[in-house]
């Protein structure tokens, strides 16, 4: 008692400052990805050297000094380009944020399945599947604006939301692997679509296969003029929020963390596995529809065969590089649309193949990946133990 008593507080200054700690844990966070970004650059700089002719012709021709300055040339004119084309001016800042934009809501939808524990590779099937009933609620009906897009971007959702309880259910009910079904159902979506175009979708009149382009009244309308850059962007980040409240501020959100983290305690704990692990494949499909819905609503007005760029493979990279936190999906998705949109003016300025890029791509995520091998190269210590993603049931059983 008298210890107590005697024990006086510790004083303010004693205390470490809350802002002082937050910007410690967000600089802990944020500086392995800043450095892997950074030497995934430094090493598509040295293949961009070692690819380019002109550098071995300045070599032999002009000797040891001409070659340095070939290379540095060679380097600084692509990476300028690259940076002229992503960021340059108010016209590429406005498509890598359009190049961005299903990324952030593809991404979203594997990150919120890898924080259930399991990984849907369906992303591309759902997507095609949205971006389907999408347009043909578009084209299908004359409707007020404030009605019809609405319907035709939910529709879409829906339909991919549906699309991706199929293999959430068959995975509660049955164990079977949600990476096996997800990857058979992408191939029957695509070869489902690619039958439709050709028959009951078709545009009349038409021999391409393609469909009919949407009313006008189910536009995602631009928001300036003479841009192609729309409000879907704004959706997606407002959907990200609501990603993270879900996850992080209701029980439903608690419980998918929690059997993502260790399935048997939450069923200890009473949690309902079959209908979480389907509500989950559910909302991942509905995120990965959104993708769908907005590319169709918002820039093409028409489904075509070949209609993804590969947005839902390329989602599996951006939610291990956001750590599969929205915020940090957002983050890496801005950087995939810049990258890929600033490519386009790397290969025409610098003569740079695209695949340089994806090359880049490839090994950002390899560093993100194995963190290890960043601070080894960079002498970083570890001050904190960075959150992971924990695939508790996506391979195991």
């Amino acid at each position: 008692m008298e210890a107590s008593a005697n024990a006086t507080p510790a004083s303010p200054e004693n205390k470490p400052s809350r802002l002082a700690d937050m910007l410690r844990r967000i600089l802990d966070v944020l500086l392995v990805p800043v450095l892997a970004v950074f030497s995934a650059l430094v090493i598509g700089g040295i293949i961009i050297v070692i690819t380019d002719p002109l550098v071995y012709t300045a070599f032999r021709e002009g000797g040891f000094a001409a070659g340095l300055a070939e290379m540095w040339r060679t380097v600084t004119v692509a990476y300028g380009a690259l940076f002229a084309g992503s960021l340059g001016d108010a016209g590429a800042i406005s498509e890598s944020l359009v190049a961005s934009t299903p990324y952030i809501f593809a991404g979203l939808a594997v990150a919120i399945g890898f924080r259930g524990g399991l990984f849907n590779i369906g992303g591309e099937g759902q997507l095609l599947v949205a971006a389907g009933v999408a347009v043909v609620i578009g084209y299908s009906f004359h409707l007020p604006w404030f009605i019809h897009l609405p319907l035709a971007f939910f529709g879409g959702m829906l339909g991919g939301a549906l699309y991706g309880a199929i293999p959430g259910y068959l995975k509660a009910k049955t164990g079977a692997h949600e990476v096996i079904n997800t990857i058979m159902m992408n191939y029957i979506a695509f070869r489902f679509f690619s039958w439709a175009f050709t028959g009951p979708l078709r545009r009349p009149g038409g021999d391409a296969p393609v469909t009919q382009e949407i009313f006008p009244s189910a536009y995602l309308p631009q928001i300036f003029t003479g841009y192609r850059f729309h409000w879907g962007f704004f959706v997606a980040l407002l959907v990200a929020f609501g990603v993270w409240w879900l996850l992080f501020k209701t029980t439903l959100g608690f419980e998918i963390r929690t059997v993502g983290a260790n399935p048997n305690a939450a069923r200890y704990g009473g949690m309902k596995i079959t209908r979480i692990t389907v509500l989950t494949m559910a909302i991942s499909g509905g995120l990965a529809g959104m993708a769908g819905a907005n590319e169709v609503l918002g820039l093409n007005h028409f489904l075509a065969d070949g209609f993804s760029s590969g947005y839902g493979f390329d989602a599996i990279a951006l939610a291990l590089l956001g750590k599969s936190h929205p915020l940090g999906v957002v983050l890496a998705s801005l950087l995939f649309g810049t990258l890929r949109n600033g490519a386009t003016r790397m290969q025409s300025i610098a003569s740079i193949p695209i695949d340089i890029i994806s090359i880049v791509q490839a090994l950002v995520i390899v560093f993100i990946a194995a963190p290890a091998i960043v601070r080894w190269i960079y002498r970083v210590k570890t001050t904190s133990q960075a959150e992971g993603t924990t695939f508790t049931r996506g391979w195991g059983s």
